[in-house]
């Protein structure tokens, strides 16, 4: 059984979580793996980074002067905080865009006073809330600046999702025609492949110079820049992706997608890494990409300390007393696979 986690009641093992892990270079070679690295999956969020990529190659960041910190909230998974609303609203409106055209849906944010303040209030949710709004702004703003239909940048036959999908082949070295998509939360298309490829298209984010086209790899290198200098904008307060990036100081470019994926990059050794837990839940996903980080001695000097409380965190009764804890339970199996057809 590939456990990578096991949760402890007292002394004893009273859960276990199953995942795939692969570790890739950015020449397209698998060096380490756990479970299984070629996976079909489903990378959700963790592939918002490469959404982002067409709206500077369109042209669309220039256009509506995107700043940094707005590429990042495009690649977010926002908690729906002040800043969070505010910068979405912004690139809306440098498009000539309103709120109602977003189609991610809405749901109750991370930030409960943000919520809390909407109650007190007598307000409704709205989309801008959505921890993807940031995401939806930027192919909203691309779809107007190409002149394209708005009301359907949202489907797989329209030109923004199809930009994204060449994108995807090209960083991830999978061909389109391999890709099933499905629809993500927010209601875009979300695309399946080998869980390797997913760690091979971060270590190209990481180490952009091994990608051909100049422009994708300036496109890229905004995309990462803007990730890292504002972490803040990609998760929020006592998020992991905010506080993994933060502790790094722009060493590393990481983000969370739903059903337990994570997918990093290190931007010194450039190296990719995607981790998938088998049955989605995130209690465990935290902890063990830091162990990967770990037994690749990435962080080891200090960044990992700084992370100590998703390393091994507690399992708390509701009296707020100790119980329990979860542990990571495997050893990265060295590979040499090229991922290259």
């Amino acid at each position: 059984m590939n456990v990578v986690a096991n949760v402890y009641r007292g002394e004893k093992i009273e859960s276990s979580h199953l995942g795939h892990i692969a570790v890739v270079n950015s020449e397209g070679k698998l060096l380490y793996s756990y479970g299984d690295p070629y996976r079909l999956t489903y990378a959700r969020s963790s592939m918002k980074p490469l959404q982002a990529i067409p709206i500077i190659e369109t042209g669309t960041a220039d256009r509506y002067q995107l700043e940094p910190a707005d590429l990042s909230l495009c690649c977010a998974s926002h908690s729906g905080e002040p800043r969070h609303r505010s910068r979405a609203m912004w690139m809306l409106e440098r498009a000539g865009q309103p709120e109602e055209v977003l189609q991610c849906g809405t749901h109750v944010p991370r930030d409960e006073e943000s919520y809390k303040q909407l109650i007190r209030e007598g307000k409704s949710l709205t989309p801008i809330y959505s921890n993807c709004s940031g995401k939806h702004s930027g192919m909203i703003a691309t779809a107007t600046h190409m002149g394209e239909d708005v009301a359907t940048y949202h489907l797989p036959e329209h030109p923004v999702q199809q930009r994204i999908l060449d994108v995807v082949e090209d960083l991830t070295g999978y061909p389109k025609e391999k890709i099933y998509m499905g629809t993500d939360g927010c209601g875009v298309p979300v695309h399946e492949l080998p869980l390797a490829n997913y760690a091979w298209a971060f270590a190209k984010l990481a180490k952009p110079e091994v990608i051909s086209n100049p422009e994708r790899q300036q496109a890229v290198i905004r995309v990462t820049d803007g990730m890292t200098s504002h972490p803040e904008m990609v998760g929020g307060n006592n998020r992991y992706c905010t506080d993994l990036m933060t502790a790094f100081q722009g060493r590393i470019v990481g983000k969370a997608g739903a059903e337990s994926v994570y997918c990093l990059g290190d931007r010194q050794t450039g190296l990719g890494v995607a981790v998938k837990i088998e049955d989605g839940g995130p209690r465990a996903i935290n902890l063990v990409v830091n162990e990967v980080l770990r037994q690749l001695g990435i962080g080891i000097d200090g960044p990992l300390n700084d992370l100590a409380e998703y390393t091994n965190p507690a399992i708390t009764n509701m009296s707020g007393n100790v119980v329990g804890r979860i542990e990571a339970a495997f050893t990265l199996i060295a590979k040499d696979e090229s991922l290259r057809a």
